[in-house]
C-alpha cells in the first residue's frame, strides 16, 4: 500500500509543477503586456484624434461630451448628468488636446458615473 501512495505522490508533483509554471507564465504575460489606451474621435482641431491617458481610461471609460453636459459654478465643473462637482483644482481635470469636453467615468460597480478624468478646453480670454 505504501508503494501505491508513493507512486501517486510522484505523479502529482509534475502536475503541480506544470500548473505552477502555466500560472507564472500567464501572470508574467499579463504584467508585461503594454498598457493600451483608447482613442478620442477625430475633431477639426485634431483630425487624427488622440489617445486618452491610460490612467483615465480602460478602453471604454472616456467619451467626448457636448459642452451643454458640463456646467461651471464657483467651486468647479458640474457633470450635469450626475450632479457631481469636480473642483477646478482637482487633479482629475486635464487640458483637452482638441478643445472639446471629454468625460471619463466608471461604467459599473459602486463608482458607476463617478468621474475619473475630465478634459476641458482652455479658458477663453
Amino acid at each position: 500500500m505504501s508503494a501505491a501512495k508513493s507512486r501517486s505522490a510522484q505523479a502529482v508533483r509534475p502536475a503541480g509543477r506544470l500548473l505552477f509554471s502555466m500560472f507564472a507564465t500567464g501572470a508574467f504575460v499579463l504584467l508585461a503586456a503594454p498598457a493600451s489606451t483608447h482613442d478620442a474621435q477625430p475633431t477639426a482641431a485634431m483630425p487624427q484624434g488622440w489617445k486618452y491617458p491610460f490612467a483615465c481610461c480602460a478602453n471604454y471609460d472616456c467619451k467626448e461630451v457636448p459642452q451643454t453636459s458640463i456646467g461651471e459654478q464657483p467651486d468647479g465643473y458640474v457633470i450635469k448628468g450626475t450632479g457631481e462637482v469636480v473642483a477646478y483644482s482637482d487633479k482629475r481635470i486635464k487640458n483637452s488636446p482638441d478643445g472639446e469636453y471629454h468625460w471619463c467615468a466608471h461604467q459599473a460597480g459602486l463608482d458607476a458615473g463617478k468621474t475619473i478624468c475630465l478634459f476641458v478646453p482652455p479658458p477663453s480670454d
